[in-house]
């Protein structure tokens, strides 16, 4: 296990949020399944209780820890993409399984994580600062997924 891992509480699907993650994003992988020795509050003696995962070279690990905790945007997997096809497979993936869209590039999958699939082309206007950023920041604004084109068209003026 990394020294510094991302701990993710779950309700009860650690394993299954894990499992899709490893087939949407590159560079990422399903580790140990760690069961509960004993019952506790929101489970059984022998369910999934920890889940070791990778997201995107990312550590992390699901906790099970029932309903109590629940996701919030104040966390969230930022995925840089290189294209329009790229965000629209992963927005497509995350969307598409049972999750929702948000605006400017966010969207929450269906266990609650919120994600941002930002395309590089976004993140270099606003790093480029000044009329660039405005305008695609501006173009940004009225998006839901990110659409690769106008924020070009926005970046050129």
């Amino acid at each position: 296990m990394a020294k510094n891992t991302i701990c993710l509480w779950f309700d009860k699907d650690a394993e299954a949020a894990a499992r899709f993650y490893a087939k949407t994003f590159p560079d990422s992988s399903v580790g140990a399944v760690h069961h509960a020795p004993s019952d506790f509050p929101s489970g059984k003696k022998g369910d999934a209780l920890v889940v070791e995962f990778t997201v995107a070279g990312v550590a992390c690990i699901g906790l099970n820890g029932g309903p109590t905790f629940k996701h919030n945007e104040a966390f969230s997997f930022q995925i840089a993409t290189e294209d329009q096809e790229e965000t629209d497979r992963y927005w497509n993936a995350i969307v598409g399984n049972g999750g929702q869209e948000s605006a400017c590039g966010w969207c929450k999958d269906k266990w609650g994580i919120s994600w941002q699939i930002t395309p590089r082309v976004l993140t270099e206007a606003m790093a480029a600062g000044g009329a660039e950023a405005k305008r695609a920041f501006d173009a940004m604004m009225d998006m839901r997924k990110i659409d690769v084109a106008k924020i070009e068209a926005a970046r050129r003026g």
